[in-house]
C-alpha cells in the first residue's frame, strides 16, 4: 500500500512537472514585450513599458466575440496583410475595455524587428495598426481562465492596492494573456494593467519581461 501511494504520488510530481516545463517551453518560444520593474509586491508590480505598435480589432467584437477577434488577428499574422507576410506571434495578448466581451478591443504586440522595418497595412476587415503609448503602470498577475469576472475581481485587488499606495490610476484597465488555451489554468499567466496618472520620472530597477507563472 505504502509503495502504491509512493508511486501515485511519484506519478502526480512527474505529470505537474511536466505541465509546467511544456507552459515554459512554450511562452518561452515568444517574443514577449519589454517592461522595467519599479516596484514588486508580491503578484503586483509597478511597471515602465516603452512605445509598443500593434494590430488591433475594432473596440467592439462582432457576434463572434473573443474568437472571432483573435482569428481577424491570427489571419494578419498569417498573411493577410498588404505584404503578403506572415509574422511572428507574440506575448501578450491586450484586451482593452470593460472586460465585457461585446466592447473589447484586442491588440497584438508586433515583434521590435518588425515594428522598426514598418508593419505592413492589414488587408482584412475591422482590423487596424495602433501605437500603445508607452508609460507606468500598475499590474496585478494571476492564473486561472482569463473571464470577465476573473478580470473584474483582480482590477479590484489592484485598486485597493493602489488605493494602499496613494496611486491615482485611470478609470480604465486592461487584461494580458500570455498562454494558449491549451495551458493548464492553473499554469497560466493572466494580468490586469492599469495606467498611473503623474508618476514622478524615476530610474527603473531590475529590467524583466519575466516568463515565470
Amino acid at each position: 500500500m505504502i509503495r502504491k501511494m509512493w508511486l501515485v504520488t511519484l506519478v502526480l510530481q512527474v505529470a505537474l512537472f511536466g505541465s509546467f516545463a511544456f507552459a515554459m517551453a512554450n511562452r518561452a518560444g515568444y517574443e514577449s514585450a519589454e517592461y522595467k520593474v519599479i516596484e514588486s509586491d508580491g503578484a503586483i508590480e509597478i511597471r515602465e513599458y516603452p512605445d509598443l505598435l500593434l494590430v488591433s480589432t475594432d473596440s467592439k467584437m462582432d457576434s463572434q466575440g473573443s474568437d472571432g477577434s483573435f482569428m481577424r488577428l491570427f489571419e494578419y499574422i498569417s498573411g493577410a496583410n498588404s505584404a503578403e507576410q506572415k509574422i511572428a506571434m507574440t506575448t501578450p495578448v491586450f484586451m482593452e475595455g470593460e472586460f465585457d466581451e461585446s466592447d473589447v478591443a484586442m491588440g497584438f504586440v508586433m515583434p521590435k524587428e518588425v515594428a522598426a522595418q514598418g508593419a505592413p497595412a492589414p488587408t482584412g476587415e475591422k482590423v487596424t495598426m495602433r501605437q500603445r503609448k508607452g508609460g507606468r503602470f500598475a499590474v496585478i498577475r494571476f492564473s486561472g481562465r482569463l473571464d470577465s469576472e476573473l478580470a473584474k475581481q483582480q482590477e479590484q485587488k489592484l485598486r485597493e492596492w493602489m488605493e494602499q499606495k496613494q496611486l491615482d490610476g485611470h478609470a480604465s484597465a486592461e487584461a494580458a494573456g500570455y498562454d494558449p488555451p491549451f495551458t493548464p489554468l492553473a499554469l497560466r499567466r493572466n494580468e490586469v494593467l492599469i495606467r498611473l496618472k503623474n508618476q514622478p520620472e524615476e530610474a527603473a530597477t531590475n529590467p524583466s519581461n519575466s516568463d515565470q507563472p
